[in-house]
């Protein structure tokens, strides 16, 4: 092996190349105002098209400066285990699930630590 291998390097973690002669992208900075006061500032390529919203650190949203805040898209309200509950069940149906087991479970017949669903 040669006497000046690269010891005590992290290949692989590391180049050996310089940036000499390495041109950055040009880019453009997009300044964007947090209701709460903060101001965040992202360097985005000139080809790229800014997002007029970005997520502040403090979790507001940040309009880009000079722009108005677009409308938001009504959504679908989140659907929750009750909701999908009553996909697969009636409450009547429910109800009497729910009386056969708190009747197993006050004969002595059903312990607490059961962990079957219904």
């Amino acid at each position: 092996m040669n006497s000046r291998s690269l010891r005590g390097t992290r290949l692989g973690s590391l180049s050996m190349e310089t940036d000499d002669g390495v041109l950055a992208a040009p880019r453009q900075e997009a300044n964007y105002d947090c209701p709460n006061g903060h101001t965040i500032v992202l360097p985005f390529s000139v080809e790229a098209d800014v997002p007029p919203v970005w997520e502040c650190r403090c979790g507001a949203t940040a309009v880009l400066r000079d722009h108005e805040k677009p409308e938001e898209k009504p959504g679908k309200p989140q659907r929750t285990h009750w909701d999908m509950l009553l996909e697969r069940r009636s409450e009547e149906e429910l109800q009497v699930l729910l009386d056969q087991r708190l009747a197993l479970l006050r004969s002595g017949k059903l312990h607490q630590s059961s962990s079957r669903t219904l």
